[in-house]
């Protein structure tokens, strides 16, 4: 199987700080990758080298087993990749069908905002997404934590991610709405969406993660199959960033 995405020894620097050191990693199609690491450890630029808000200064990308120049946002929408983050960029003062569509409006003699179109749209893919979701067009600073994740889901699926970043998805948020996020995840997992999910929280990664890469010092320090990881293993590598070599899925033939 051609891996949705695989960085080929990806490094970046900023001056002296070497942030991302000769990272190698991969995303299948339908699998969530967990990335952890402390603070500075290199994961959040990273994924900002995929999502083309920073370009590497060595290594290749490659999607579906096409190597791809990532140098903006805009290429990285194009090549279906969206990435939700922990602020969830959405416009305080704008509706649900607003935010769907921000800066992407459908349009009507490519001129005038076509408004009705959108409105339909955004109740059918919101509706998909969260069918207790029916806040279309209340400004999102009056929606709940859960309800916000559910316009950033739906404009990601919306656009036909194939790859999604996740920042933090679960941070903030109460017990039942963290359970609409993960079984959002589920979901997107079924549609053969690749996901990238970063986050502090160790309980939400074993929870949804098929795998994890722990980062420290802007390396790669672990590679573990979910299901055959220990909570103790994966803070000793948070916290010490010992190096462990276990097999990668792809040599598991």
């Amino acid at each position: 199987m051609t891996p949705l995405i695989e960085f080929q020894n990806v490094s970046k620097s900023f001056g002296g700080v070497q942030a991302v050191d000769n990272v190698s990693l991969v995303v299948n199609a339908g699998e969530v990758v967990g990335l952890l690491g402390h603070n500075g450890a290199g994961k959040s630029t990273l994924v900002r080298i995929l999502a083309g808000a920073h370009t590497a200064d060595s290594g290749r990308i490659l999607v579906s087993g096409v190597e791809q120049q990532i140098t903006s946002p805009k290429d990285a929408k194009a090549l279906g990749i969206e990435t939700i983050y922990q602020n969830l960029a959405l416009a305080d003062n704008l509706d649900a069908v607003a935010n769907l569509f921000l800066g992407r409006e459908k349009r009507r003699f490519g001129i005038f905002n076509d408004r009705a179109a959108m409105v339909r749209e955004a109740e059918d893919i919101c509706t998909q997404i969260n069918p207790r979701f029916t806040n279309l067009q209340t400004p999102v600073r009056n929606l709940s934590g859960g309800q916000r994740q559910t316009i950033a889901i739906a404009r990601a699926v919306y656009f036909n991610a194939r790859v999604l970043i996740m920042d933090e998805p679960t941070a903030a948020l109460g017990p039942a709405e963290t359970a609409l996020v993960k079984d959002l995840v589920g979901q997107l997992k079924r549609k053969g969406v690749g996901i990238i999910l970063i986050s502090h929280d160790i309980e939400d990664v074993f929870d949804l993660a098929d795998r994890m890469i722990v980062m420290a010092g802007g390396r790669v320090v672990g590679r573990l199959n979910t299901a055959e990881a220990t909570r103790e293993q994966v803070l000793s590598l948070i916290i010490m960033g010992t190096e462990i070599k276990l097999q990668r899925p792809e040599q598991r033939k």
